[in-house]
């Protein structure tokens, strides 16, 4: 049997959840490492999920009056 993990993210408006299941395999992840390790790998992989699927680009301005 797999391990699998579910990413799922979700904002304040109506039906906006987005959910998606992965096995260990799938995302490059040895079912062998050590629990510290896995977590770190996870964090990493659901960070660029989240940047992937929201399709975030920004700007910051900063003005200043004279």
């Amino acid at each position: 049997m797999s391990k699998t993990v579910t990413f799922s993210i979700n904002t304040k408006y109506e039906d906006s959840e987005i959910t998606e299941k992965f096995t260990f395999e799938q995302l490059g992840i040895d079912k062998d490492m050590d629990d510290k390790a896995v977590k770190k790998a996870i964090d990493e992989i659901f960070e660029a999920w989240v940047w992937n699927k929201l399709n975030i680009s920004y700007s910051i301005v900063i003005d200043e009056d004279y």
